[in-house]
């Protein structure tokens, strides 16, 4: 009894330390882009601020997609600690198709704006352009983080790493998943409706 106690203990504590590793990493992530968000609100005043910026249509569908993507990352944990290895790797997969088809949306948001003249350096370029790009490609950078972390979970989950009792890996991924969804809606009406 005390052995097994003893295992218990040692399981809460490493997921209380791993926790905790990962919230320093989110708060970390949120004073860059904070920073990032305070030097856009700055630079609003300048001569070469676009007021006319229109959020290409592929990242409002990103978007969509992305809290897509989240809710299935939920149903996955959700389904693991159910014992429900089949609806929990189904559920995996489709978060995996959904991480990258967000990432592709991006892409093509990034190539509506170059049709549209919108490019973050050279004679054509303006300080509300760039600031665009940092942000996405910042994110978007996070997100191929978030999507290796997804990866490592569909790996450890098809090696039977993770059961009813043995949830902590994917609990880890989804908060990461989760806080990307969030910071990726925050900037998404950040850029929407601050111009």
């Amino acid at each position: 009894m005390s052995m097994e106690m003893s295992v218990q203990e040692e399981r809460e504590r490493k997921a209380k330390s791993y926790k905790m590793l990962l919230w320093f990493a989110i708060i970390s992530i949120v004073m860059v882009f904070a920073g990032l968000t305070s030097a856009f609100v700055i630079s609003k005043s300048r001569p070469d601020w676009v007021s006319d910026l229109i959020v290409p249509k592929a990242f409002i569908i990103s978007t969509i997609v992305l809290l897509v993507s989240s809710v299935t990352f939920h149903l996955a944990k959700i389904s693991i600690k159910k014992d429900s290895r089949g609806a929990t790797t189904a559920y995996l997969l489709l978060t995996l198709a959904l991480a990258i088809a967000f990432i592709y949306l991006q892409f093509s948001g990034f190539n509506e704006l170059f049709a549209n003249g919108f490019v973050p350096t050279g004679s054509t370029g303006t300080i509300t352009v760039s600031f665009l790009y940092a942000f996405v490609i910042m994110h978007v950078a996070h997100l191929i983080g978030g999507t290796i972390a997804l990866l490592v979970v569909i790996y450890n989950h098809y090696k039977q790493k993770y059961n009813a009792t043995q949830t902590l890996g994917i609990e880890l991924g989804a908060m990461f998943w989760h806080f990307l969804d969030f910071l990726w809606l925050y900037l998404f009406l950040f850029f929407y409706f601050y111009k």
